[in-house]
């Protein structure tokens, strides 16, 4: 078997995706800029899974948007993301993936373009002694999370919340899993975060996401806290 790095998309459509950026931004910008953090998370995603040996799955919503997003995704395999909410659809797609014979799993999602590949190294070293590793994030929820195998009823709780990595973690141990964190990492969701990126940029850590940044210099202004 071989490891795989699960990928989770949305398809870049004003209204869809990046809302709790609008205002500032118009769905149509904020469609622009999910297209600038998504690529940036593909090109660096692609470049890490051939660096640590793991197979590509992009898991996208809706499903019907699968044939548009291969396009701008070579060298992946595209897959529908399923479910009814975002924990259902891990979980689906950890099965998916162990199904077609891939072990260790490492998911991420597409909103954090500055998520350095290394982080993602470092979560699937953390398996050697544990089942599960998560990348936390300042919002109260993570980034990537690696699993040995796939692990029924780990995300069987809400997800878009403040207490997602202290859900994720009892659920762990509810279900007899090790569990370590990692490095952390944050998302783009709402204008706030923009600073945090702003500040990563200073400090050499988003060299991931060229894209995103040259599309907020070109809009600009955007925060620098």
């Amino acid at each position: 078997m071989s490891g795989a790095l699960l990928v989770f998309a949305k398809e870049p459509r004003a209204g869809r995706v990046k809302t709790r950026l609008c205002p500032p931004l118009a769905p149509d910008e904020a469609a622009a800029l999910y297209a600038c953090m998504l690529d940036d998370v593909l090109e660096a995603s692609a470049a890490a899974a051939r660096a640590l040996g793991l197979a590509r799955l992009l898991y996208v919503e809706p499903a019907e948007a699968c044939a548009r997003l291969e396009a701008r995704a070579p060298g992946w395999c595209v897959r529908p993301q399923r479910g009814p909410d975002l924990g259902a659809r891990m979980e689906a797609a950890a099965a998916d993936a162990a199904a077609l014979g891939h072990a260790p799993l490492v998911l991420r999602g597409s909103d954090s373009p500055a998520l350095a590949p290394s982080l993602l190294a470092e979560a699937l070293d953390a398996l050697r002694d544990a089942h599960l590793a998560l990348s936390p994030d300042p919002d109260g929820g993570y980034n990537v999370a690696a699993l040995r195998a796939p692990a029924p009823g780990l995300f069987a709780h809400p997800m878009s919340t403040a207490r997602v990595l202290e859900d994720t973690l009892a659920r762990a141990r509810a279900l007899g899993l090790r569990a370590r964190l990692v490095a952390p990492g944050f998302d783009v969701d709402v204008w706030a975060d923009l600073a945090r990126l702003a500040q990563a940029r200073r400090t050499g850590g988003a060299a991931a996401c060229p894209r995103t940044l040259a599309w907020l210099d070109a809009r600009g202004p955007w925060p620098e806290g």
